[in-house]
């Protein structure tokens, strides 16, 4: 685990800022990665982050992002039927991928005729094929597969993928994906990627809209010390974790954050 990631906070008047800035970094980094090794690895997560991507969907990303070179992941996924409304898959599919050219063959969702156990093995075999291919990267600071970028949402208790606070999963050291049987927060069945291949992220972007989530932001982001780490605060990648939130959910803490017009981010 990375010991000091670079950490950038953005905070923005209103959710659509955020979806705008958002989907320049996301084009940003398409770009950076396809330029630069022919391929762009992204991990989706479920709940809003997906309505935050809707830009992309949207000129000028639609027609000049490198899509067919985008391999599109999910960070944790819901067992459940690809069409059932609690599936990170079909959110995804409905609100981005139907949208845009991503080669099917790209496209990594779980097994879902699998148990649970059964689908994070079978995902994380399928990762190491993929590593094996030179797909994906392996990083050579943990020895964990190295995404370009994941894309993480937050709750309100501050847990990120399925990884809740408390729970044994947040020591899982050795793992890929691994799945949790009793999700606090229903379906209580799910698969998830392990804190070692989050951390071992090339770019993290934690993307969090919305005043209840503004008690877990000001825990994340102040300097008070608590006995417990949420799940959010061991979110530590080896390059770069840039935090996207809107003024509501940075409301607690409004005095930490320089607000930053929208036109001005990545010049």
């Amino acid at each position: 685990m990375a010991a000091t990631a670079e950490k950038k906070v953005q905070v923005f008047d209103t959710e659509e800022e955020v979806a705008v800035s958002l989907a320049k970094y996301i084009a940003h980094l398409s770009d950076k990665f396809c330029r630069g090794r022919g391929a762009f690895t992204i991990v989706l997560s479920g709940g809003s982050l997906i309505e935050s991507l809707r830009k992309l969907v949207e000129p000028p990303y639609v027609g000049s992002v490198e899509w067919s070179k985008w391999h599109v992941f999910w960070l944790d996924e819901r067992v459940v039927p690809k069409n059932h409304k609690d599936s990170n898959y079909k959110l995804a599919y409905d609100g981005l991928l139907s949208k845009v050219p991503i080669l099917p063959a790209n496209v990594y969702a779980i097994n879902d005729a699998l148990s649970a156990e059964g689908a994070a093995d079978d995902y994380e075999t399928r990762l190491k094929h993929l590593v094996n291919s030179n797909v994906l990267a392996l990083s050579a600071a943990s020895g964990f597969p190295k995404f370009d970028l994941m894309l993480l949402g937050m709750g309100p208790d501050g847990h990120v993928a399925s990884l809740f606070p408390g729970h044994p999963l947040l020591k899982e050291n050795k793992r890929w994906v691994t799945f949790i049987k009793d999700s606090p927060k229903p379906p209580p069945e799910r698969i998830t990627f392990t804190f070692p291949v989050i951390n071992s992220s090339a770019y993290i972007a934690l993307v969090v809209n919305g005043a209840p989530q503004a008690g877990a932001v000001q825990r994340a982001l102040g300097k008070g010390q608590n006995s417990e780490k949420l799940p959010v605060q061991m979110v530590s990648p080896e390059g770069e974790l840039t935090w996207f939130l809107d003024r509501d959910a940075a409301s607690r803490r409004a005095k930490m954050f320089r607000w930053v017009p929208k036109c001005c981010l990545f010049g």
